[in-house]
């Protein structure tokens, strides 16, 4: 289906009619295809759902349908401040539309804001760390039993490892040579398998964001406070330390996570203080020290992690994120383990950071 012909069945599936609609890509992720439907009196986000990543998109839907309605009235008891994103029903009450070879879904479209992918200052650490500890607080109360794995194991590093094993034993797609030494580190890192299993039964299950990406948070235009956290896709019992440690992988560098430019991909100390003061601020009386001080285990494991991943999608021949050219995963996954590098370099900074909040 041409994409204007899909941009009107859409268009008439959510209510926004048939005249003058228009549909433009929107946002940078990785998995799903995300894109703007505009109609002359109403604007959706509407999204091609990766069924490959997303088997079963039913269940991606209810968990943020659930966690919505949680939040929702925790809004109306003035317990939590920012906008929440909300799916939209067909006009026969249905959540998923079949349409252009998918599965396509609606949210609503939370306007007067932007997003960004590189942390500009401290400011804008601390705000969005915030909004995810808001969000992560308003849903301590959430029984996280209710969620579906949409993702099985999305943050079992154990079963990342074993992946990766039986990939560069393969070698698919013939390129073990061109990374040998990325994978030979890779290799001599997993003693953070047993730093993750020795936390077991140490810190609560939590309902969890799992991609605290700086880009999956909304600034206001006008005030450039939080506005929204976004993208729940991914929400799945989990650790909060999961978080954290996306926020520091996705913060701290001053480079975007396929930039080239590995001299200045590093950790900048003083946004690390920023998304610890901010997160753990809304968690007051509900953090226990033990998360608190599992955070330094979240900050190596998510950077390291996802530059396992990439490596791993680089060697099985990319078909898992998307790409732009052959290499782009090969430059992630360098750009991951260089930030790691650097975390591991500054471990009695970054761990007195974190034992001074």
């Amino acid at each position: 289906m041409k994409s204007n012909l899909t941009a009107v069945y859409l268009s008439q599936q959510f209510g926004l009619g048939n005249e003058q609609v228009s549909m433009k890509p929107i946002g940078n992720g990785h998995i799903n295809c995300t894109m703007l439907l505009s109609a002359p009196k109403k604007s959706l986000v509407v999204q091609k759902l990766n069924t490959e990543v997303f088997p079963k998109p039913e269940q991606l839907v209810s968990n943020a349908c659930l966690i919505e309605r949680h939040l929702s009235r925790k809004l109306k008891a003035g317990q939590y401040n920012l906008d929440i994103i909300r799916h939209v029903p067909t006009l026969n009450n249905n959540f998923l539309v079949e349409c252009d070879n998918g599965v396509w879904r609606a949210l609503e479209f939370i306007g007067g804001s932007y997003s960004e992918d590189v942390v500009a200052n401290i400011s804008q650490a601390q705000t969005a760390a915030n909004a995810f500890g808001q969000f992560a607080a308003a849903l301590e109360d959430f029984d996280a039993k209710q969620l579906h794995h949409v993702i099985p194991d999305f943050h079992n590093l154990a079963m990342r490892a074993s992946k990766f094993k039986d990939v560069i034993k393969q070698d698919p797609a013939n390129r073990l040579a061109s990374c040998q030494a990325d994978v030979d580190f890779c290799l001599s890192q997993f003693d953070l398998i047993d730093e993750l299993n020795a936390l077991q039964g140490n810190v609560p299950v939590r309902p969890c964001h799992n991609d605290t990406k700086i880009n999956n948070m909304l600034f206001c235009n006008k005030s450039h406070d939080a506005k929204a956290v976004i993208d729940l896709d991914t929400c799945m019992p989990g650790y909060w330390l999961y978080d954290f440690g996306d926020m520091v992988r996705t913060f701290c560098s001053p480079e975007q996570e396929d930039s080239t430019n590995l001299d200045n991909v590093k950790v900048r100390e003083e946004i690390f203080e920023a998304i610890v003061k901010g997160y753990v601020e809304p968690l007051k009386g509900l953090i226990t020290e033990q998360e608190k001080q599992s955070f330094w285990l979240g900050a190596k494991v998510m950077t390291f992690m996802i530059g396992l991943r990439f490596l791993t999608d680089y060697i099985d021949g990319d078909n898992y994120f998307a790409i732009k050219h052959p290499k782009h995963n090969l430059q992630r996954a360098q750009n991951q383990l260089t930030l790691y590098r650097d975390i591991i370099a500054k471990k009695s900074t970054l761990k007195a950071i974190l034992s001074n909040i």
